[in-house]
Order: C-alpha cells, then structure tokens, then sequence
C-alpha cells in the first residue's frame, strides 16, 4: 500500500513565488540557466544550477560549485526569504497548459519503499547525475525538486483533492512558458493520507534520479547519525502525485545525423522493404500507436511494419511492443546502424513539446539526414513495463507540463 507523508515544506512568500520559481534542474543546460536566470537573484536556478554564478567553463561537478549551491541557498532563504510551515502539511498542485489541467498531492514518500520497489522504476539512472544530486541533498541537507509519481486513479482521492482546491490557494501564477501553477495547503491531511493507504502502488513517472540520490543521500546520512531512527526526514523525499487519468505524455521523436553510409534513394528503398510507406504525411504527425512518419528529403512519408503491428504484444517483454522499440528494433538499427540509442552520438532525441517543426528544420538545415516522428507512450504502457520490472527504452517518454523547482522544498 502506497504511504504518503505530511512535510514542513520550506517556500517562498506569496508575493515573491513567481521570482523564486524555476524550470527543473535537469532541462536546462547551464548557458540557458544562466540566460533564464538573468539579473533575478531570487531565481531558484541560483541554488540547483549555482555554476551560474561562477566563471565559465567551470566544472560542474567541482567543488567549488556544492559550496556556491550552499551559499546561494542560505543568501535565498536569508533574503527572499524563504519560509517553514508551521505544522507538517499535505499540498495540492495544479498545473494547467493550454486546455490540459492535472492536479497532484505533493507530499513525502519513503525511501524505504522505493528501494523494496514498491515505489516502482522504469528507467535507468546515470551515477555521474545520482552522484551529483546526492551531493547537492547533502551539502543542502535539502531536496530542492520533487519526483512525479503516478498511480492508478481513485475516484475517492479525486473527490478529496477536488475539496481542498475550492479553497484559496497559496500560489497561483502563470510562468512565462504560459504554464499556469496552482498551489493549495491542506492543513488538515488525514483523509488524503488514509486514502492513499489503500492505493497498491506509486510509480515514477518522471525524476529517477532525483529518487535515486534521496536513497542515496539517505544511507550517507544514515551512516553518520549514530542515533538513527528511521523517522528522520532524510528517510522521505519530496514528490508530486497524480492519477494516471491526468497525466499527459508527449512523444519523443529520433533524427538520426547519416543514412549510414546509403544514398537517399538506397535508404528509402530499404525502408520499404520492412514498412508499407505512404506519401504526404500528416506534418502533425502521426495520429496512432503503430504509424510513423519519417522526414526524409523535404518530404513526409507514414510508415507502418508489413504484416501489421508485429511485437506488439509481447507479456514477458512489453518493452518490444512499444512504438520506440519497433522503429528502433526494425529500421534504426538494421537499417542505420544505430545498435546502441543510448551512446551513439549519430542519433539525436527531440522532445514532442519542440513539434514536428523542428524535425523538419534540422533536415532542412543538413543537422540531421532523415527524422521520425512517433507516436507518445501511453501512460499504460508505462505502468504495463513498471509492473514488469523492465526498463523503458531511452527518450521513451516527455512528460508535459513541468513541475517548478523552488515551491516547495524539503529540508532533510
């Protein structure tokens, strides 16, 4: 059963959320943190991208970065300044883009169950990043972003959610992606913790490696506290959950950088060899599981395996069935000799937030030789790999909208 627990979160005041308030850490590379950032001495970027604030061509991972991360936040917490709830608390957080609206329980998971996997994975994580970030938790001795959780949806968690979001909220502005974020205090928690109680399982939805430095933050931290009891706050990280039924995925589209070697003509020969191909293709992409469309010379072509949808259902490996694992299983690697999509360097991943527009300009602009537009993951595919204890494809899935850092922070 899954546990939730009330925190003391660490915030900003009302009238300076919107300052403070900054994209993840991890979608931002540090020239476009520093862009986003600008003269704001208040953006939360400060404290989870702090080379910003030093000479460039820093390493990231020095030092010198881990003490600038502490500065920043003890000056943010001193200045903004930053403020504890007064008694631990459950949070309800909305996010709105466009006509998408998803609303979530921010809250504590344990640590304990997501290494006994009861909080369930579906991605590999990179120790060069764990190890970052659980640095970063313990110079802190906080959990500056929250892990997204998902869970199979529970009408009673929704009619207790939608109670607490009639009332006034703590936070409620628009970011300047147009991305509205809606925050509310639940001050009296146990019917939502209760509730929770009796939902079988939490999954990751996005955050891996914010998970998987809290686990390891906790056994450094663990191992230092002679007294250690296992209600220290270290023992949880901070997370926002949200029924399945809300969640949006976008696609993740491929470009690959050659046609290995082959002409555009010879490729596009090959390729009709594995897949039925159709010209004109919808520019929006491709409208179903199993449909791809492939940008290759200035023009758009659909793309569906011969023989139908084969793989597409496999129960010991539902991996395979998924529209990722086709193209790559089926043309990327047979074809293009991508064998590895995690290390080759020839093939490129674009987020479906950036649009099929942006395939198109990097084959026009001869950054890329041929792009695929695919059709998002769904979020039971996802669950579907997570029960299975496989591991998803890498750039399976974009989650979209994005939580914000800085809201609501966890000390541990």
């Amino acid at each position: 059963m899954a546990v939730i627990h009330p925190f003391r979160a660490l915030r900003p005041p009302a009238a300076k959320v919107e300052q403070v308030a900054s994209v993840p850490y991890d979608v931002v590379n540090t020239e476009e943190a520093r862009s986003l950032a600008g003269d704001n001495p208040l953006s939360f970027l400060h404290v989870t991208r702090p080379e910003i604030d030093l000479p460039d061509g820093t390493d990231i991972y020095s030092d010198g970065v881990y003490e600038k991360a502490r500065e920043n936040f003890q000056k943010l917490t001193a200045d903004c300044p930053l403020e504890t709830e007064g008694a631990p608390s459950l949070y309800l957080y909305r996010l709105k883009m466009g006509e998408h609206t998803q609303t979530g329980v921010a809250a504590c998971c344990s640590v304990d169950e997501y290494d006994r996997d009861l909080i369930r994975k579906h991605e590999y994580t990179r120790p060069d990043k764990e190890n970052d970030r659980t640095r970063h938790m313990i110079t802190l001795r906080a959990q500056t972003g929250v892990v997204f959780l998902t869970y199979r949806a529970d009408r009673r968690i929704d009619a207790l959610v939608e109670a607490e979001t009639k009332n006034a909220p703590l936070y409620d502005f628009t970011a300047p992606d147009g991305v509205r974020h809606t925050v509310w205090r639940a001050p009296a928690p146990e019917q939502i913790v209760r509730a929770f109680g009796e939902v079988p399982l939490l999954y990751i939805a996005d955050g891996h490696h914010r998970a998987a430095s809290a686990s390891r933050a906790r056994a450094a931290l663990r191992e230092q506290n002679p007294n250690h009891t296992g209600d220290e706050e270290y023992n949880r990280f901070v997370c926002v959950v949200f029924p399945d039924d809300q969640v949006q995925i976008l696609p993740y589209n491929r470009a690959a950088k050659d046609l290995n070697g082959l002409s555009p003509d010879e490729f596009l020969a090959e390729v009709r060899e594995r897949f039925d191909v159709t010209d004109d293709a919808n520019p929006r992409g491709p409208g179903k599981s199993g449909h791809w469309h492939m940008y290759l010379s200035g023009r758009r072509y659909g793309l569906t395996l011969k023989g139908g949808a084969a793989n597409k259902n496999d129960d010991d490996d539902p991996t395979r069935a998924l529209d990722v694992s086709l193209l790559q299983d089926n043309l990327l690697a047979p074809i293009l000799g991508v064998t590895d999509p995690r290390t080759d360097k020839r093939i490129e991943f674009v987020g479906g937030i950036r649009g099929t527009r942006e395939l198109e300009r990097l084959v026009n602009e001869g950054r890329a030789a041929v792009a695929f537009a695919l059709h998002a993951t769904s979020i039971e595919e996802l669950l579907k790999v997570s029960d299975a204890g496989r591991v998803m494809p890498p750039k399976s899935t974009w989650f979209e909208p994005k939580l914000r850092d800085g809201l609501l922070i966890h000390t541990i």
